[in-house]
């Protein structure tokens, strides 16, 4: 599938044909080449798939997180979700050991006191570098002019007019230069008076470097899909299956996307962390406000290799290597919950089990993350 883009399409590419592809409303049949990356080990008898449920003695919860109970669940669309995508079916068992998760994403103020700790500067933030840019493209892309090569991130606009085809993104997105976690929207915008809210236009590298000064990591996929379902196994949203409470739980796109949102829920864009109820574990935006990475890489045929094969998986890390059968150059990590631009019409990925893929050098204006811990980390 090709899509319009305008003069900038050679820093859009990067960003926004992996999110757009694999989150909006694909409707096409899967391509039947074979997958890479997929592991395809068939598990012994003998797996122990015994996991560590609850909290062990001596450890305490680390503040500003809540354990999430291990236990065997299956991974994937629940039979009931008519908006379930290719790439999150057929769901399959796996067994994942409990772990601490933050109670809500990363805010500003948690990522300034980071920076303030570090100097450091985040992928949007920085001077673009062309030569490792070009590994990402076919061969022979021209580079764009050195005008368009400045740092800065992908940020949202309304349309002013309905669109036909929500397959072209290029309408409702756009590049900006100077856009980053300080200035989300851009130059003259700012994040004052922000503290409580998500921090965003957040790439893979940066949410990285601030686990690592945390002690931290980011969570799996299945760690993800676990926590999220809270104790609502076998239901399409975190808090059961009626899509008609979506408002009272999850800052997401209400009325004709891209045009307009008649803010049933309370919010334009990005909510404050905790302004909607929390899942069964006591984990808010499990569902909406802003997308979060997962340490898993993706691979379109994931699901359905290890469906059978791979059953019975133990504390799954997703594919051993990137693959996305509709863009051979991309290297693309799985994030998870949907965003504040979420709608029936263009992805309704405020369902547990949806899925994105997302190039690791990408930051937009939906995009945050939030950090987990397993008990070897808190027990060190």
């Amino acid at each position: 599938m090709k899509s319009p883009i305008n003069k900038l399409k050679y820093l859009v590419l990067l960003s926004i044909v992996p999110f757009c592809l694999n989150s909006c409303g694909d409707k096409k049949k899967p391509a039947k080449e074979v997958s890479k990356g997929v592991e395809k080990i068939v598990p012994e008898k003998t797996i122990d798939l015994s996991v560590i449920k609850d909290v062990p003695e001596n450890v305490e919860t680390p503040n500003g997180m809540v354990w999430v109970p291990g236990t065997l669940f299956k991974q994937g669309a629940v039979a009931q979700d008519e908006m379930a995508m290719g790439h999150e079916k057929p769901s399959f068992e796996v067994a994942v050991d409990g772990f601490f998760m933050d109670v809500t994403e990363v805010t500003n103020a948690q990522f300034k006191k980071f920076v303030g700790a570090t100097g450091y500067k985040t992928v949007a933030e920085r001077e673009i570098d062309w030569e490792e840019m070009k590994k990402q493209l076919p061969e022979g892309t021209p580079k764009p002019h050195d005008s368009i090569m400045q740092p800065g991130s992908l940020t949202f606009k309304k349309s002013k007019s309905s669109v036909a085809n929500l397959y072209d993104f290029s309408q409702w997105w756009r590049w900006t230069i100077g856009a980053n976690w300080k200035n989300p929207e851009g130059p003259g915008s700012s994040i004052k008076g922000k503290d409580d809210y998500p921090v965003v236009h957040i790439a893979y590298e940066d949410a990285m470097a601030y686990c690592e000064w945390s002690g931290r990591r980011l969570p799996t996929e299945a760690e993800w899909e676990l926590a999220a379902r809270g104790d609502n196994f076998e239901k399409v949203f975190f808090w059961g299956d009626d899509k008609n409470m979506l408002g009272q739980h999850a800052n997401t796109w209400e009325g004709e996307f891209p045009v307009t949102n008649i803010k049933q829920d309370g919010f334009e864009e990005w909510a404050p962390v905790k302004s909607y109820s929390p899942n069964a574990l006591g984990l808010y935006d499990m569902a909406g406000n802003v997308w979060e990475w997962t340490s898993d890489w993706y691979n379109t045929n994931y699901y359905k290799e290890m469906n059978g094969v791979n059953s019975n998986s133990k504390n799954p890390q997703g594919a051993s290597s990137p693959f996305n059968e509709r863009d051979a150059y991309a290297r693309e990590k799985v994030m998870k919950g949907g965003s504040f631009l979420c709608s029936d019409s263009y992805c309704a990925s405020y369902r547990v089990s949806a899925r994105m893929a997302t190039s690791l050098d990408s930051s937009l204006e939906h995009l945050g993350f939030r950090t987990v811990a397993s008990v070897d980390m808190v027990q060190e």
